[in-house]
């Protein structure tokens, strides 16, 4: 099959352009293989006109949790999105400019007719899971072997035909064996490959959608001299902040982002303070024996159905990190090597 364009190149380009992650799915597989085929999350629903669609990622810096709060990395993922759909936006005048017709899809908006604005116009997950970026984990995160969960997506539609890439069809994840995002969520809203999004979203969008109607449905109701205190209230603050910056109206927890060991970023720079999980109970660590458990047992697992497995990967984890760790370690031993071997000879110089 002929391409109007060389994925090769176009990756070239998105990379050149800020994009830490590329990849590259047919718009007729995210048709055929909607999320959820209730609610289909499809390019034909969007433009009939999409041929192929190019998803980038951009890693949020691993230094933001280590921070003390969550506040930096809040902060952090606001720039994080507005670089991506910068790059994204460049990368579509590019297209256009080869003669494709294209547009960037909103990375972190929701739709009202699609499941009462819980999902979006695409989900991104799918998205780079699609185009060959990383799997689920076991909190339905995307992982990527790279940064882990760590990143954030967008797609570019266009008309263009491009090569696509194929699935991960190893789990990324390690899945019941390791459950630290299990362990580390302070709602407790982690589920076997899936998520209680009621639950996440009490900590995940502290001053979200919901939590403002909360708030003013309650503001109504007071006399005047409690408004007037209500208007001085951090919540409100916090309402207002997050219109001005995202901060708190989504992502505002990210402890499963921060505890998971995928990732030569987690191995550089998170291991060492991640090491503990301060959340971690008994009551966790049997829900996470029963995942366990149920898995080796073949059980019917809701994540795991004939139509998600897709996403999780097939084939099951097969110890990707723990290759992906050895290799990390024996390039830091390199490195110092190399260091070492390079003051030995200065200091012979210098003698």
């Amino acid at each position: 099959m002929s391409y109007d364009l060389d994925a090769s190149v176009v990756k070239e380009k998105a990379k050149a352009l800020g994009a830490d992650l590329v990849g590259v799915v047919s718009a007729q597989t995210l048709n055929d293989f909607p999320p959820d085929p209730k609610w289909p999350q499809t390019p034909d629903r969007i433009s009939e006109y999409t041929k192929s669609v190019i998803v980038i990622a951009k890693r949020i810096p691993a230094g933001a949790f280590r921070a003390k709060s969550n506040i930096p990395v809040q902060y952090m993922d606001m720039l994080v999105l507005r670089a991506m759909d910068k790059s994204a936006y460049k990368l579509t005048e590019w297209l256009e400019g080869q003669g494709h017709p294209s547009f960037v899809t909103a990375a972190q908006e929701t739709d009202w007719s699609y499941k009462n604005a819980s999902y979006g116009r695409l989900s991104t997950r799918h998205l780079g899971i699609e185009a060959g970026l990383g799997t689920f984990g076991l909190e339905v995160n995307i992982l990527t072997p790279e940064f882990g969960p760590r990143i954030y997506l967008t797609g570019i539609l266009t008309e263009a035909t491009i090569e696509p890439d194929q699935r991960i069809t190893e789990q990324v994840c390690i899945g019941e064996s390791c459950s630290r995002c299990l362990y580390s969520c302070p709602s407790d809203a982690v589920r076997h490959f899936g998520i209680d999004k009621r639950a996440c979203a009490t900590e995940a969008q502290e001053f979200g959608f919901t939590t403002i109607l909360q708030f003013w449905g309650h503001f109504v109701k007071q006399p005047p001299e409690k408004q007037r205190e209500l208007l001085i209230d951090r919540e409100l603050f916090g309402f207002w902040q997050g219109l001005l910056r995202v901060v708190g109206s989504f992502g505002d927890c990210p402890r499963c982002l921060a505890v998971c060991p995928v990732g030569n970023d987690y191995h550089a720079h998170l291991a060492d303070i991640q090491k503990t999980i301060p959340e971690k109970t008994p009551e966790k660590v049997e829900k996470a024996r029963a995942f366990k458990q149920a898995r080796k047992d073949g059980d019917e697992i809701d994540g795991l159905n004939d139509w998600n497995v897709r996403w999780v990967g097939p084939e099951g984890y097969q110890g990707m990190v723990a290759r992906q760790l050895q290799a990390f370690k024996k390039e830091q031993r390199e490195k110092e090597e190399a260091a070492a071997g390079v003051a030995s000879e200065d200091q012979g110089t210098q003698g």
